[in-house]
């Protein structure tokens, strides 16, 4: 049986010059309209909030690694 619920997988990159990898975090679809009109999607312990247009997140609201980069990449996932 397949899932109703959407998610995707949003790229947080590592800190600047630290080497890191990045972190995967997965969002999934609330009922929220962002200011672009698309959809929001919030990670489930809330702390990562996007809308996602075209496979770009642009980030919301997001822990202090993501809040440096206002576009990150999204895949959807199965």
């Amino acid at each position: 049986m397949k899932s109703l619920t959407r998610r995707y997988a949003v790229t947080l990159p590592g800190p600047i010059g630290g080497h890191a990898p990045p972190s995967v975090v997965v969002v999934y679809e609330t009922q929220a309209v962002g200011p672009g009109g698309g959809l929001v999607w919030e990670s489930s312990d809330g702390d990562l909030r996007v809308e996602i247009t075209g496979g770009v997140a642009s980030v919301l609201a997001a822990p202090a690694i993501g809040s440096r980069h206002p576009c990150l990449m999204a895949v959807p996932l199965p």
